[in-house]
């Protein structure tokens, strides 16, 4: 699995600057306006060869009434109790304020590594403004500039260090680990009570009764799986709690560290925004993926309404067509038994390798039959492809110039894979490398 960062602390503290400079893409908004960040961005980053996801928080604002303020540390606090490493950003102008102190209290709770930056350290004049974070309790204070990138070497380097037992605790190999995910109240744990055949996880009607990421380790004719169940956000009080905006955090933790994704759909409500959205972490993360529609139940059907409801998935999710759909009911155990047997199958896929020979006459056939596209005054082509990877199988192709390569054209190379080899269930990626004629 990628290890999960994230960086808290109060608002304006300079959080998506160094979210920004971290990933090398400008995707969090920033603006010197205090709560700019209100939704929890994640990006992937990468130092001295260790993969990360990294989380961009909303400021907390400890016991605050302002609505956004309160909802922001709502955030903050489900990407604390989802992240293995915490970041804690503080203001090294401005010093030490009461709500840092709420913070560090919270963050000494997590009995989790967190690295303590003091941002706006824009000159070496300043740093002895560092030292007063001493005063935090939460270890040595680091001095940065997000902003120009100063001591971002030193700063990334203590992250790492964090990441050497993450790394190393790895499941056994002949385990296929199992996310279940979808919004809250969709059926996910009961659909685990069904495959294990036993109650080992509440179920309520209440959305978010799951609170933390529970795994079921469980077998079937022989083969060992561990199912992932997602946690809900913890309920509060207040009816109007957007619940299902929290969930998305806690999907993409338990989506990296499986082989393959359930996408639970309910069959009542059809795809939803936030489905897409699950389902577009499964896909940019290279999984396994299974469309499960639960509930199925209780919807009024005739001969017809399978397809048509398969039909509208597809076109809903239409960047992963590849993804198998079932309908089930988890509540009577309705195709539960053929969901295992599409575990097994769409993890084979996501793992297959392709041999060097049969992938170049697959691709050399494809160009026969249709012809590269033109681009910059010239034609494409293609000299050589081998398999790099597994899970998800991804393909090099050696080409005389990659930008001329369309998508339209991958997306035919990739179907031609498919017809041959099935790759159901899992994407499919291709790396382009520049290489002359005569070489």
């Amino acid at each position: 699995m990628k290890p999960i960062v994230a960086v808290v602390g109060r608002p304006n503290v300079g959080k998506s600057t160094l979210f920004n400079r971290l990933t090398g893409k400008r995707i969090a908004i920033v603006e010197d306006k205090p709560g700019v960040t209100r939704d929890r961005i994640y990006s992937e980053a990468e130092w001295l060869n260790h993969k990360f996801i990294i989380i961009d928080t909303g400021g907390i604002e400890p016991y605050s009434e302002d609505i956004i303020l309160s909802q922001m540390r709502r955030q903050a606090q489900i990407a604390i109790e989802t992240a293995n490493v915490i970041v804690f950003m503080t203001d090294g102008k401005e010093g030490i304020t009461h709500a840092d102190q709420e913070v560090a209290e919270m963050l000494r709770k997590t009995n989790k590594p967190v690295v303590l930056a003091v941002n706006k350290i824009d000159d070496p004049t300043k740093f002895n403004n560092v030292y007063e974070f001493f005063n935090l309790g939460i270890g040595e204070p680091m001095g940065i500039s997000s902003s120009l990138g100063l001591g971002m070497g030193d700063l990334l380097d203590e992250i790492v260090a964090h990441f050497k037992n993450i790394e190393e605790d790895e499941e056994e190999d002949d385990v296929t680990k199992v996310a279940i995910v979808g919004k809250p109240n969709v059926g996910k744990s009961s659909l685990i009570n069904k495959l294990v055949k036993e109650e080992r996880v509440i179920v309520s009607d209440i959305p978010g009764t799951t609170r933390d990421a529970i795994d079921t380790p469980f077998e079937y004719k022989g083969d060992k799986f561990i199912l992932i169940d997602t946690a809900g956000i913890r309920r509060k009080s207040k009816v109007n709690e957007e619940v299902e905006r929290y969930s998305v955090i806690r999907s993409l933790t338990a989506i990296e560290r499986s082989d393959v994704c359930l996408i639970m759909i309910d069959a009542n409500e059809g795809v939803t925004e936030q489905d897409s959205k699950i389902a577009g972490l499964a896909h940019e993360a290279g999984k396994g993926i299974v469309i499960v529609v639960n509930k199925w139940d209780l919807i009024e059907k005739d001969d017809k309404t399978m397809n048509e409801f398969r039909n509208k998935i597809r076109a809903d999710l239409s960047f992963m067509t590849y993804a198998p759909v079932i309908f089930i009911s988890a509540k009577t155990g309705q195709r539960v038994e053929k969901v295992i047997e599409l575990i097994k199958f769409t993890a084979n896929q996501n793992a297959m390798r392709i041999s060097t020979g049969v992938l170049n006459d697959i691709i050399s056939d494809a160009v026969m039959m249709n012809q590269a596209p033109m681009g910059k005054g010239k034609r494409l082509k293609i000299f050589y492809a081998t398999q790099a990877s597994t899970k998800p199988p991804t393909f090099i192709l050696f080409v005389n110039d990659p930008e001329i390569m369309h998508f339209s054209y991958e997306r035919y190379l990739e179907n031609q894979l498919r017809e041959r080899f099935g790759l159901e269930g899992t994407p499919v990626r291709f790396i382009y490398r520049a290489r002359n004629e005569g070489e």
